[in-house]
């Protein structure tokens, strides 16, 4: 397993240079906007001993009422991350698109003292995102059951099926016939794609990557990821300056 997701974090890379438990518990409750960090209408399920918002946030001001900062260039993008400050912005720039998905998120907008979760939530940490992994049976099995049933893309063939890269974890029998996942988590894990450290879009359709609160060093911190083409969960690292969606958790 630790050499797959070594092998995905070096494709993943690549890829974004070259761009430039079963069954949860749904219930109705409350998440923010995309104005502010009020409180409006949307979705939680429970999962397990935990509860998660069904949702990728979609904020523009930190819990206390400040503004976070949009970035849209690539200039303001890569400022942003370079001195260290928070910043979002839609994928490709497009509202459309964070209307589905959420905004993408730095880490410095996450680690943010005045507070990126609505009242009530917290961003997950790495132990925490751990604890949903080992209720969903770890990580080869947990990828499928948060996967939404539909929006993920990917390389087709005539059949219209997806065509399995020649990476290993493909070796393991698991490609996704058409990338969907079952769900059956009722996470509702959504491929939003993500920004690089640089301002390039890259991987909307076929990746989704979820921030947690834990850093892994200076330049990086801990996330998760979904891919189009098979059915793990990956717990990767990466830089503070990338931008991911964001899901938060019941405090």
């Amino acid at each position: 397993m630790k050499n797959v997701s070594l092998i995905l974090t070096a494709v993943v890379l690549t890829a974004m240079m070259l761009s430039s438990c079963g069954g949860g518990a749904s219930n109705k409750i409350t998440t923010t906007d995309t104005s502010s960090n009020e409180v409006t209408s949307s979705n939680e399920v429970t999962i397990g001993t935990q509860v998660w918002m069904t949702k990728n946030l979609d904020v523009s001001t930190f819990r206390n009422g400040d503004p976070i900062p949009e970035a849209k260039t690539y200039e303001e993008w890569g400022e942003a991350g370079k001195n260290r400050q928070p910043a979002w912005c839609y994928y490709d720039n497009d509202p459309a698109n964070g209307a589905k998905y959420g905004k993408l998120y730095n880490w410095y907008a996450v680690n943010d003292s005045r507070e990126l979760a609505p009242k009530g939530w917290h961003i997950p940490s790495d132990d925490e995102w751990t604890i949903l992994t080992d209720y969903l049976d770890g990580e080869d099995s947990a990828g499928v059951k948060m996967k939404s049933k539909t929006g993920w893309n990917g390389n087709r063939n005539s059949s219209n099926n997806i065509i399995c890269s020649s990476n290993c974890h493909c070796c393991y029998g698991i490609c996704i016939k058409n990338g969907k996942g079952t769900d059956s988590s009722d996470f509702n894990g959504l491929p939003g794609g993500a920004r690089s450290f640089n301002g390039a879009f890259s991987l909307i359709g076929k990746h989704g990557y979820w921030w947690s609160s834990t850093e892994n060093n200076t330049y990086s911190a801990r996330h998760r990821g979904l891919i189009y083409n098979d059915g793990y969960l990956y717990r990767l690292d990466y830089g503070k300056e990338e931008g991911f969606s964001v899901r938060c958790l019941r405090d």
